[in-house]
């Protein structure tokens, strides 16, 4: 049986991220966009990492292209973005689909341990994020219109 600790993903780098090395944190997953009306959550997301990285949150961003073509830059490219504009220094990861075929593993699972609205499991556009506790069960889903600061009690509730 599949845990969040069973996957590993690329980084923007290339290296290869197990998902082992979060083990005991609490993760907020992250699709994300460079060209989407959401992007400025980058912002948000950044001040979450700062703000409680200290005392066990690791921020994960996952690169998407699915939704409106919103993303479609290279890791090179991604990466010089999200630094340039928003000094995003959580851990990015490449370009993947979120849905489909040929979505993700970890977009698997994340989706059905916690379906969308109506039991709906797909992603429905970027910045869909995924609140995971300590011990690696998703605990919320948020939707993309949720802003990163409107997650600040949850995230507080699972440090504690």
């Amino acid at each position: 049986m599949d845990t969040i600790y069973s996957f590993s993903a690329p980084a923007l780098d290339g290296s290869l991220v197990s998902f082992e090395r979060y083990r005991g944190k609490v993760l907020l997953i992250v699709n994300t966009a460079s060209e989407c009306g959401f992007t400025p959550q980058y912002e948000g997301l950044q001040n979450l990492h700062e703000k409680y990285r200290e005392r066990g949150l690791a921020v994960l961003g996952f690169p998407c292209n699915q939704f409106g073509k919103q993303e479609p830059g290279d890791a090179a490219q991604i990466g010089a973005f999200c630094e340039k504009n928003y000094g995003v220094s959580f851990q990015m990861f490449d370009k993947i689909d979120v849905n489909g075929d040929d979505a993700h593993p970890l977009y698997k699972y994340l989706k059905d341990e916690a379906p969308g609205l109506l039991g709906l499991e797909g992603i429905k556009w970027n910045f869909t994020k995924f609140l995971v506790d300590r011990n690696g069960e998703v605990t919320q889903r948020y939707a993309p219109l949720t802003k990163p600061d409107a997650m600040e009690r949850d995230i507080e509730q699972l440090l504690s």
